[in-house]
């Protein structure tokens, strides 16, 4: 009989094709290059055997290696640690950027600090893996991937994802992909062909069988390697004569752990009960075991004598022959028997250096109710936050309510937990400790809390009609406790229901309700005014409303960066309410350095997108196609869903006619489903524009319409333009004045130079005359915002052009076209173009000229802009979460395409736009 193991040092049986694979990642990575692979498929598979083989291959690669482990209770970035520990002391981590290096010391508990963003984490790692890389290729492995704790698994699934000009081959072994590894390049490891399979299966039995019973086995096992080797172990010829019962897949794991049991159930007593004590230990840690099995007075001498059969394995780490030993031992033991154990692991872990291991063994070794363990697992689950491990937090703090038999104690853990739950991002449990929380709660406090709780777990749930009742409830009941945080409760209402919902008596309910809120003792601050002035555009109106949200802009463009944090995303929007687009630029390009510089990635793509959309007005289209791939770059990074509202409004200015309506139709459809009516609003507005822009003023005030008819008070207003002229173009008058009117009343109190001149231009389209129109042409032509002033000399040439005054009209026409061509608004450009035809002026198409830098790609230009105002490689990666490396190797692209071989002459090639902010 030939001796040949599975995984062992010689070829895997009838894996060549997938060792090709993996040799070719291997080779990518000594070459420079980035690989990344998931293998996935069924226990016993050979994913492990196959990562094996990777790491005999790697010579002269430096291999990390980390591992997913079973266990009721995660322990943060445990699977990542493993993976990067071997890196810490060296050079490369030294070299890391600050904030990415203490990133890392936080979450590995080597230092004290504010919970880091995950998505700083994974910066922290891909540059780590990077530098490391940069001195000698690595091969990191990470096997049993669908174990790995939450925290790790969003790290590496980031990191994966941005890997490319690295010398680094990542592969993972995990059952299935789930969705931190999906998308991912994969490779399905299937059972063995038959002939491979009867190969294996020659080599555990120890006598000839039968071609029938051979293929029966095969057939049975369905080519999957440890069933070949292991359930044929200890048979009899007759016994494997009837086969192993496998009469599904499924049944495949169940049997195979059998199969170890029954190994195990023939080891001797104290062998027995160290499997166990290492089954419950899911670092596998052997001084712990060692010191777990003293106390239990467990014979160790004795079980290393007899042996393990090869089902555990102790060097440097405790190992299981498969993790399906592992779950079977554990399982089969009974429970007195496992809290025995865990009390035991509880008592040698130091609970100085590793409290948060001993609260876990702890709560496992309750058998009731414990305050003593409840409110370790309470202290444990702040380290748990401290290092950003939110989900060990939740799970910690769960437990810890489950331990909990005093009643207020219970009510106020379940509030936290039902907090923690919720940052973690299970709303179902958060609503289900919220619901603990509200029927424990002793005191109106503790109700506070807890219906607080419950209106932020509707507002992360997308419930937007549902939300903003649940938060005005709260607000109120928070005032008698702390005036502000209901301050900023009330102010989250009505973002709700007037950015979200749209919902217009949700909307008056809460603003009256903030309208008869106390004034606070002395000088109001930004969030007081805010939130008066919001409250006062829907009770009073714009006249009452404007003096005092124009008192809020100096404090917004000053506003600590925790409250940008807390309340931005509402207050944000006022400079939009008083009509001051720079005020409208700078705020939201300080809230995106401000998020950017704290690290909270979660909140960057909403104010890049609105970043963007300001960017638009001017007309910058490349600048903002820019922020766009930024805001895209990050929402992808942090999972955050992010509609396209810059590309919407680029395309449809644009007159890009067959993508705008896809994005237009596609983003009406998702919000209309989710409830999100600033969706239809800012779909809609575009449609308009993008109709008024060809020429089809039917559509356009259908679309306008729209826009307008819901209750929400920033893009709404902006639609009224696009429906004043397109229903003047239809000869509805009775519209036109009417949007005019609602106009008037937005625009009127605003004495700036957009609002005046944006109304003046619609009023003109009404009623006509040379003063209007010179009105909107001299207001606008003092802003950066050349769309609009170009759509001032439209209109006035085709008025002029009605009047019979042709030279004028040519003027004015001419202007406008060449405004737009240059722009690259080219359905206004033809719809000036057919009007010049009309006036007796011959026009060719023409295009513009592209700018420089037209044919880079929007992470490109993204790169050469960072480039030219100064940033480092490093300083970019950071904000385009890639590595330096992956930096360089698109740098080297944008030179080529620009012809330049320099920063400096790249600084040259694309020259900073008349209206654009410095990054």
């Amino acid at each position: 009989m030939r001796q040949r193991r599975y995984g062992g040092a010689g070829p895997l049986v009838g894996r060549r094709a997938e060792c090709a694979v993996l040799d070719r990642a291997i080779k990518a990575a000594r070459d420079g290059e980035s690989r990344v692979l998931v293998l996935h498929g069924a226990p016993g598979v050979g994913k492990s055997a196959l990562l094996g083989h990777a790491e005999r291959q790697a010579d002269g690669l430096r291999v990390l290696r980390g591992a997913g482990v079973e266990s009721e209770m995660e322990l943060p970035y445990a699977t990542l640690h493993q993976l990067c520990a071997p890196l810490l002391g060296d050079g490369c981590a030294r070299r890391l950027p600050s904030l990415q290096r203490e990133a890392l010391e936080t979450v590995f508990g080597l230092r004290a600090g504010e919970p880091p963003e995950r998505f700083l984490v994974g910066l922290a790692v891909l540059t780590l893996l990077s530098e490391a890389g940069g001195e000698r290729p690595l091969l990191c492995l990470i096997d049993d991937a669908h174990w790995m704790d939450q925290a790790s698994a969003r790290v590496v699934g980031f990191v994966a994802r941005r890997l490319l000009a690295e010398p680094v081959a990542l592969l993972f072994g995990a059952r299935q992909r789930g969705p931190v590894l999906s998308g991912l390049p994969d490779l399905e490891v299937e059972g063995l062909r038959d002939a491979d399979s009867h190969a294996l299966l020659e080599t555990v039995t120890r006598f000839g069988l039968d071609q029938h019973i051979r293929d029966r086995i095969v057939a049975e096992t369905r080519g999957n390697p440890l069933a070949l080797l292991e359930l044929p172990r200890g048979l009899s010829r007759t016994e494997m004569a009837g086969g192993f019962g496998l009469l599904t897949a499924e049944a495949l794991p169940r049997r195979i752990e059998a199969s170890f049991l029954g190994r195990v159930a023939a080891l001797p007593a104290p062998t027995r009960s160290l499997l166990l004590i290492a089954a419950a230990e899911p670092v596998g840690d052997p001084v712990l075991l060692w010191r777990a099995a003293e106390r239990l007075g467990v014979a160790v001498g004795s079980a290393l004598i007899e042996g393990t059969d090869g089902l555990l394995t102790i060097e440097e780490r405790v190992t299981f022959r498969h993790p399906l030993v592992r779950s079977a031992v554990y399982q089969a033991a009974g429970v007195d028997d496992r809290r025995s154990v865990h009390l035991a692991l509880a008592e040698v872990t130091d609970a100085a250096t590793d409290p948060d291991r001993r609260a876990w063994h702890l709560a496992a070794a309750a058998a009731g109710p414990d305050e003593a363990v409840a409110a370790e697992l309470e202290r444990s689950a702040e380290r748990a936050q401290a290092r950003g491990g939110l989900a060990a937090a939740a799970a910690l703090l769960q437990r810890a309510v489950a331990l909990t038999t005093d009643l207020t104690r219970r009510a106020d853990r379940a509030v936290t937990a039902a907090g923690a739950t919720l940052q973690a991002g299970d709303l179902e449990a958060a609503r289900r400790y919220a619901g603990i929380a509200e029927r424990e709660a002793r005191s109106e406090f503790q109700r506070a809390k807890a219906h607080l709780v419950r209106s932020q777990i509707a507002f992360a749930a997308g419930l937007n009609q549902e939300a903003p009742p649940l938060l005005l409830a709260a607000a109120r009941r928070l005032e008698p406790f702390d005036m502000d945080l209901a301050r900023e409760i009330y102010l989250y209402a009505w973002g709700a229901a007037s950015l979200l919902a749209a919902d217009a008596d949700s909307l008056m309910a809460v603003s009256q309700a903030i309208k008869a809120l106390p004034p606070r003792d002395g000088e109001p601050g930004v969030l007081d005014l805010v939130l008066r002035g919001c409250a006062l555009l829907v009770t009073d109106g714009r006249e009452a409303a404007v003096p005092v949200l124009q008192r809020a802009l100096p404090g917004l463009l000053e506003l600590p960066a925790a409250d940008v944090l807390k309340w931005g995303w509402v207050a944000n929007g006022v400079s939009s309410a008083v009509w001051d687009d720079r005020a409208m630029r700078a705020i939201y390009r300080r809230s995106a350095d401000v998020i950017r510089a704290v690290g909270a990635l979660a909140e960057l793509p909403f104010c890049l997108s609105s970043l963007g959309t300001a960017t638009t007005w001017t007309g910058d289209f490349a600048d903002s196609a820019a922020i766009a791939a930024e805001a895209d770059t990050v929402a992808a990074a942090t999972g955050v869903p992010l509609a396209p509202y810059v590309r919407l409004r680029m395309t449809a200015l644009q007159g890009r006619k067959d993508e705008a309506l896809e994005l237009i139709d596609a983003t009406v459809r998702e919000a209309g489903a989710s409830g999100q009516l600033m969706g239809v609003t800012v779909a809609q507005w575009a449609a308009a524009v993008l109709h008024n822009g060809l020429g089809d003023y039917e559509k356009a005030a259908a679309s306008a319409r729209a826009s307008t008819e819901i209750a929400e008070l920033w893009v709404s207003v902006w639609a009224l333009p696009e429906l004043i002229e397109a229903a003047a173009r239809t000869g509805d008058e009775k519209q036109a004045r009417a949007a005019l009117d609602r106009l008037t009343e937005a625009a009127a109190p605003c004495d700036t130079d957009w609002a005046q001149g944006v109304l003046s231009r619609s009023r003109a389209l009404l009623d006509g005359g040379d003063e209007l129109h010179l009105e909107a042409i001299d207001r606008l032509s003092r802003t950066p915002l050349r769309p609009e002033l170009a759509r001032a000399h439209l209109v006035y040439g085709e008025w002029l052009r009605r009047e019979q005054r042709g030279a004028e009209a040519r003027d004015n026409l001419t202007t406008a076209y060449e405004m737009f061509q240059a722009i690259g608004m080219e359905a206004f450009a033809e719809r000036a173009r057919r009007e010049l035809l009309g006036a007796g002026t011959s026009v060719r198409r023409q295009r513009a000229d592209a700018p420089a830098g037209d044919d880079l790609t929007p992470q490109e230009r993204q790169i050469a802009m960072l480039v030219r105002d100064g940033f480092s490689n490093p300083e970019i990666g950071t904000r385009l979460f890639l590595s330096p490396r992956t930096v360089e190797w698109h740098l080297r692209k944008v030179f080529a395409k620009l012809g330049v071989a320099s920063r400096r002459q790249l600084r040259d090639a694309i020259p900073r736009t008349e209206t654009e902010v410095p990054a």
